[in-house]
């Protein structure tokens, strides 16, 4: 593929490529990014391939006029068949006839959730589950009433429905609105992609919160609470080499490169639950991999398509060219104009 720029307009691949996960996510670099155009399309090119599909979200979309910029947004269309998860308030508003399946006993700040399949074509407002063990019950009750793929549209700044024990990939969007500079995307894009595709770490289970060190004396659970108290951490690891070190929070740029100043990078491994939960800089992560330290992750989850919107909020318009192809040629994976492939797809 290298040297071809794959665009989504190469509708029957990415179907191929969506259908092999039961659940995606949709994730933005910033707002207005494109993750409503994106989920349109997604539904429509899943719906054209007669794969059964359901769709929730961790915040409020389909909106027609978004609450903190006042801007006109893309409503979210389903057809004939698609499963969706959405409050009691914005059920009531939708512009379809539907059947409903389920109702939550939970209840979300505008009420419970409600699990329905759409009889007809039609716009509706998706506002789901307000924490991530909510919206993985919520997929697994639309798999279990007909939903092959679940489309999961995420909260802006917030990644952890992207997380592999929430959902098993992402399709990730950027544009204009994160940055008008060609390099400054291409810079963040890469850096999210390689976090989404570190390596597993098999000596370490889901363990209780904590920090836990793996040295040639075994696995011990500290009494640190996390890696902000990187200070106390070095007593731990001083002098021992091939140390391993698991956190159940986050991982920081603090963290890594008080480890690489102190030159222990070259011996370490830092283990976190999965990508979501390393808040690290493209910087940051380049210095550590260059002191030879190691990142890995319990689950495993990837980035398997990248949307880049060309136009900021404020009216400024990027080239993507670029972008398109040397993501595409980095990592082979769907990479395409939001607003010029869905502008030659049919809604």
């Amino acid at each position: 593929m290298e040297g071809k720029t794959q665009q989504i307009g190469d509708n029957m691949n990415l179907a191929g490529e969506l259908k092999k996960y039961s659940s995606i996510s949709i994730v933005g670099s910033e707002k207005n990014t494109g993750k409503t155009v994106t989920l349109n399309y997604l539904i429509k090119i899943l719906h054209d391939s007669k794969i059964n599909i359901g769709v929730t979200s961790i915040g409020i979309d389909g909106e027609s006029t978004d609450q903190v910029t006042k801007t006109k947004k893309p409503e979210i269309i389903l057809g004939e068949g698609d499963f969706f998860a959405t409050s009691e308030k914005h059920y009531k508003s939708k512009k379809i006839t539907s059947e409903i399946f389920d109702i939550s006993d939970e209840n979300t700040s505008i009420g419970r959730v409600v699990t329905a399949k759409a009889k007809n074509s039609g716009k509706v407002i998706i506002s789901g589950p307000q924490n991530n063990l909510w919206i993985k019950k919520t997929i697994d009750k639309m798999k279990k009433y007909g939903a092959d793929t679940v489309l999961v549209d995420g909260a802006i700044s917030r990644l952890s429905h992207a997380s592999p024990a929430v959902t098993e990939a992402v399709v990730f969007s950027t544009g204009a609105a994160f940055s008008l500079s060609e390099s400054e995307i291409l810079k963040d894009t890469i850096h999210r992609i390689n976090l989404s595709r570190l390596d597993k770490e098999y000596d370490f289970n889901d363990e209780e919160n904590g920090v836990y060190i793996k040295t040639d004396e075994g696995i011990i659970k500290t009494k640190i609470k996390s890696l902000l108290m990187y200070e106390d951490i070095d007593r731990y690891i001083e002098g021992k080499k091939d140390v391993k070190i698991y956190t159940t929070g986050a991982v920081t740029d603090s963290f890594l490169k008080h480890m690489t100043e102190k030159k222990y990078a070259e011996n370490l491994t830092v283990v976190a639950d999965d990508f979501t939960k390393f808040f690290i800089s493209p910087q940051i992560f380049n210095l550590f991999l260059k002191s030879k330290g190691k990142l890995r992750v319990l689950k495993s989850s990837k980035i398997i398509a990248v949307t880049v919107n060309p136009v900021s909020p404020s009216g400024y318009t990027i080239n993507t060219e670029g972008i398109i192809s040397k993501i595409n040629n980095i990592f082979g994976i769907p990479v395409f104009d939001v607003m010029k492939e869905v502008s030659s797809y049919e809604l």
